[in-house]
């Protein structure tokens, strides 16, 4: 009889080890699917992040052009002064998400400042949760001011 009793807890034993919780199964299957897009211009000191986390369905199409002139091509403010390289950054993004989204630019003076740091000039973040659609253009151009060409800008000097 206690032979019986002890096959019988390590049968119980066996097979309560072998089933997984629910939650970790669920947690699993949704091992945290990540999507990230990073661009930068250092000519121009221009950069773009767009991520995507937690993602349950992602439909994207996303573009993005960027451009510098070299490193002998200048961009001249409106008095024909010189203040920096030639070039752009462009993004069209579209998407369709249910999960998490953070999409930012921001612009730097390419040109360090006397104690070695990059001056921040602009600079946007749009974080988002849950189920929604993206539909964003960005134009980062070396001195462009706003109304000119261009959605989002880089401030004139």
């Amino acid at each position: 009889m206690m032979g019986k009793l002890i096959c019988f807890m390590m049968s119980m034993i066996a097979a309560i080890q072998a089933q997984m919780p629910l939650g970790f199964e669920e947690a699993m299957n949704n091992a945290g699917q990540k999507d990230v897009l990073a661009v930068k211009n250092y000519e121009i000191g221009a950069s773009l992040i767009e991520e995507y986390t937690d993602v349950e369905h992602l439909e994207m199409e996303t573009d993005v052009r960027t451009r510098g002139l070299g490193l002998n091509s200048t961009a001249n403010d409106a008095s024909g002064k010189t203040i920096g390289q030639a070039g752009g950054l462009e993004a069209s993004i579209n998407s369709n998400v249910i999960g998490t989204a953070h999409i930012a630019w921001q612009s730097f003076d390419p040109v360090p400042s006397s104690k070695g740091r990059h001056q921040l000039i602009g600079r946007s973040v749009e974080d988002l949760t849950g189920v929604f659609s993206i539909e964003k253009f960005i134009q980062l151009w070396s001195n462009s001011c706003p109304g000119e060409i261009s959605v989002d800008w880089l401030p004139c000097h």
